[in-house]
């Protein structure tokens, strides 16, 4: 761990044990999720509220450490599963399916006129994505899907201007050409500058990009039965991505991307676009000298009309033996209701979930340098699942194995269709 990381944990840390409703108390509903300091405040906020207004619900943290699903799966084999857990998209379902998680049908039927509040102010496409077998699983809390920083400054300097909305999305050809426009080189060919990095996922980054070709990853995307590796408009999608660094030299390659982060690279100016999600916002604002915006992926010949991105949200779900389930659900409720979504939307760490607080004053005003909010307030009905399953971890291993040859260079994107596409699939098929 270096330093940086090591002072930012221990400043998590003290801000945690600092906490109002985050002491040892028996009774305390106890709250699982993980964070970095700055949204740890945010989430603080939000406790601090809801004791507020329930003081007679207390509420202890649980920080995640680096393997979320593994901790809250030894959390609940030994009888000590957290009341409320963050649910992550990608993850839920291993949960899900084996029990762990209340179907919050039992609380929202309860409640229709609250349910169908809720539904009118949500987003299908994020709600959905927490419906395991029928049942409701999570409740959404935040939009995590990725999109597009870029340099102002170096965009005007080169007489681009990127679109604004994902409905009028750029082509893979004129997201090439900008990227080569803005890429830098001295005499001896180094490079000073990148016209595109990358602070995601690279595999999961690559695979936006085969569904922006028209394609998704996985049919289906909950519950899947095979992959679409193989398929060549996603395989042409996926292999363009690899080519901006293994090919055309836009991109810094694996072995460049060792020494320095894309989050540096662009911070300083050296690099005029960064592929990421909200989650990098506040790394990039207070910095005097660097001026920039978002924008929306691009679409290749098979993609369109308009850009998509990924679901990425998480939500918030109740163990299924917790001992404390209405005071959970009171939380979970006020979280991803409409008060708990309006300190969200001014905390400015995170997207909402609900209409209302992504069209609220409060969330303009915590993004006060953007011209394109829309690529935030567009985004959830933008987006779509990557794959919901219970098997992900296994599958993830299989796809970074063969996902990383291509990004190498080492393999063609089409060489997924085969045995690689085969094992996933089996393992997608033994698990429905």
């Amino acid at each position: 761990m270096d330093r940086r990381s090591l002072l930012r944990s221990a400043a998590l840390a003290a801000l945690l044990a600092a906490g109002g409703c985050a002491g040892r108390d028996d009774d305390a509903v106890t709250f699982f999720f993980q964070a970095r300091p700055e949204e740890a405040r945010a989430r603080l906020r939000i406790i601090d509220e809801f004791h507020r207004r329930r003081p007679d619900i207390r509420i202890r943290t649980i920080m995640s450490g680096p393997d979320p699903l593994q901790q809250m799966l030894t959390y609940c084999a030994g009888g000590k599963c957290p009341d409320v857990l963050m649910a992550w998209e990608l993850l839920y379902a291993g949960l899900a399916d084996r029990g762990v998680l209340v179907d919050l049908r039992e609380f929202l039927d309860r409640e229709p006129d609250y349910a169908t509040r809720l539904r009118a102010d949500g987003y299908a496409t994020l709600r959905d994505t927490f419906v395991w077998d029928g049942g409701q699983y999570a409740l959404p809390e935040q939009w995590s899907g990725v999109f597009l920083y870029y340099n102002r400054k170096l965009f005007a300097e080169a007489g681009i201007r990127p679109p604004a909305h994902w409905s009028e999305a750029w082509t893979f050809a004129e997201f090439l050409a900008a990227a080569r426009a803005l890429t830098r080189r001295d005499a001896d060919g180094r490079t000073g500058q990148w016209g595109f990095v990358d602070a995601w996922v690279p595999y999961f980054s690559a695979a936006c990009f085969g569904m922006n070709n028209g394609v998704e990853w996985f049919s289906p995307p909950v519950r899947p039965t095979s992959t679409n590796l193989g398929d060549p408009r996603f395989a042409a999608g996926f292999q363009f991505y690899a080519d901006l660094a293994v090919r055309h030299r836009v991109a810094p390659s694996v072995g460049d991307r060792q020494s320095v982060s894309a989050q540096d690279l662009f911070r300083s100016g050296r690099a005029a676009m960064l592929m990421g999600g909200h989650w990098l916002y506040s790394e990039f604002t207070g910095h005097d000298d660097l001026d920039f915006d978002v924008t929306v992926l691009p679409i290749g010949p098979g993609g369109g009309p308009g850009a998509i991105t990924d679901i990425g949200s998480t939500g918030l779900a109740i163990a299924a033996s917790s001992p404390r389930r209405e005071q959970a659900w009171e939380f979970v409720k006020f979280a991803t209701g409409p008060e708990g979504q309006a300190i969200i939307a001014e905390s400015g760490l995170f997207v909402p979930v609900l209409r209302s607080a992504m069209q609220s004053p409060g969330f303009a005003a915590a993004h006060p340098a953007l011209r394109n909010l829309e690529v935030f307030t567009e985004g959830p009905e933008n987006s779509r699942p990557l794959a919901v399953t219970p098997v992900w971890g296994k599958v993830e291993a299989l796809l970074e194995r063969g996902c990383n040859r291509v990004l190498r260079g080492a393999a063609t994107a089409a060489s997924l269709g085969g045995q690689t596409s085969a094992d996933i699939d089996q393992l997608l098929r033994a698990a429905v």
